[in-house]
Parts: C-alpha cells; sequence; structure tokens
C-alpha cells in the first residue's frame, strides 16, 4: 500500500479565493539570530486544501468540532471527471452507484488542479449540478471532495449545492489536487481538520491510501 497526498501546499504566495484575505506565513525567528525557527500564520478556516462545515452556511450548522473524528476518515471512491465536463450530473454518477455505495467518501478528480496558482483555477472550474448533488444525498456518504475551488459557480449567491449536502449533514472537501490515476481509484480517505473552536471549516492533510 502506499499513500498520496491530495493537498495544495499553503504558502503566503497562493491566490485567495475572490474576495477572501491574501494568506501570510511569515518567518518570525530564525535560527541565527535567535537559535530557533518559527513562523507566524494568518489564513482565513477556509484557505487552501480544507473542509467546509454545515456552520459555513447554516445558522444552526453543525461546527467541524461536533463531529467525531472518525467522520474525516473512510472509504473512498475517486472518479475521474471527462475532460471539458463543466457540469458532473447525475447520469454520470449513476454510472458509479456500486462502487459509492461502498464508499463513504465521493471524491472527484476534474484535473482543475493543475491551474492551482493560475487566475484560471477560479474561473469556469467543473462543478456538481442540483440533481447529480440530490443523487449524492441518497447514499450513506460522510463527505464528497473535488479539486476545485467549490462544488458551487464562483459566482454563486445561494450556494445551493453546498446547501443541499449540508442539510444531508455530507461535509465538503475543497481545492483537492490529484496525481496522474486511473479513471476509477478506491482507497481510504483521510482528512482531518483542526481543532479550532467553532470552526465552520478548517484546512486538512488530505491524503488517500491505496493498495
Amino acid at each position: 500500500m502506499h499513500y498520496i497526498d491530495l493537498s495544495h501546499l499553503l504558502d503566503g504566495q497562493m491566490l485567495p479565493y475572490p474576495g477572501t484575505s491574501i494568506p501570510s506565513v511569515k518567518k518570525t525567528a530564525e535560527i541565527n539570530t535567535l537559535g530557533y525557527r518559527e513562523t507566524s500564520l494568518e489564513i482565513t478556516s477556509h484557505t487552501g486544501t480544507h473542509i467546509d462545515a454545515p456552520a459555513h452556511l447554516f445558522e444552526d450548522g453543525r461546527y467541524l468540532g461536533q463531529y467525531p473524528v472518525s467522520r474525516f476518515a473512510g472509504k473512498a471512491v475517486v472518479l475521474k471527471i471527462p475532460t471539458g465536463m463543466k457540469k458532473i450530473t447525475w447520469e454520470f454518477i449513476d454510472d458509479f452507484k456500486k462502487e459509492i455505495e461502498a464508499s463513504e467518501f465521493v471524491l472527484f478528480n476534474t484535473g482543475w488542479g493543475d491551474f492551482w496558482g493560475t487566475d484560471k483555477y477560479y474561473q469556469n472550474y467543473p462543478v456538481l449540478d442540483k440533481d447529480s448533488a440530490t443523487y449524492l444525498t441518497t447514499f450513506l456518504i460522510k463527505g464528497i471532495g473535488i479539486d476545485t475551488p467549490s462544488p458551487d459557480p464562483v459566482n454563486s449567491e445561494t450556494w445551493d449545492i453546498h446547501k443541499i449536502l449540508f442539510t444531508e449533514d455530507i461535509i465538503i472537501i475543497e481545492n483537492l489536487f490529484f496525481p496522474e490515476m486511473e479513471d476509477v481509484v478506491t482507497g481510504e480517505f483521510y482528512g482531518f481538520p483542526l481543532n479550532i473552536k467553532e470552526a465552520d471549516g478548517s484546512p486538512v492533510r488530505a491524503v488517500l491510501k491505496v493498495e
């Protein structure tokens, strides 16, 4: 077995989601001056590869800390989305019904992670449509993940896809990165958030363990 890192590097040069603050990663102590190293981090709870909790959009939604840590790990299937498909449909997902029924996380490999660090990353990226999001809620899954900024369009003001999933207590992992892999891959997913009080989201180190 081996482990695949699905996380983007978190640094001070990364482009933030439009309208959010630029992350700050600064050295505050160096060995040659103070005898030790230390780094200051100023980031939002939705920086880089991260998890969204229902509290992100719902007044009475659950925070990440209200879930047991087991909620952030489990059997996963990675589905490679055909090049050019900008709306992931329920018909496409239905082709993998058997694999999803055996999984706790459904991860979508659209290839969009290749544009990370460029302006294109936040423009016209692949998303789920309402029917596919609703269809996913019929499975007993813990969460979905995608290698784009969001399962909703960047200009959305209603965040319909988030809300459909959150209503069924399905967490969302965003800004994943997938290396070259087969069209369908199964394994164990791990994406543990920081233990932050009232966390509406948190950066994670997302990892896939495969045979």
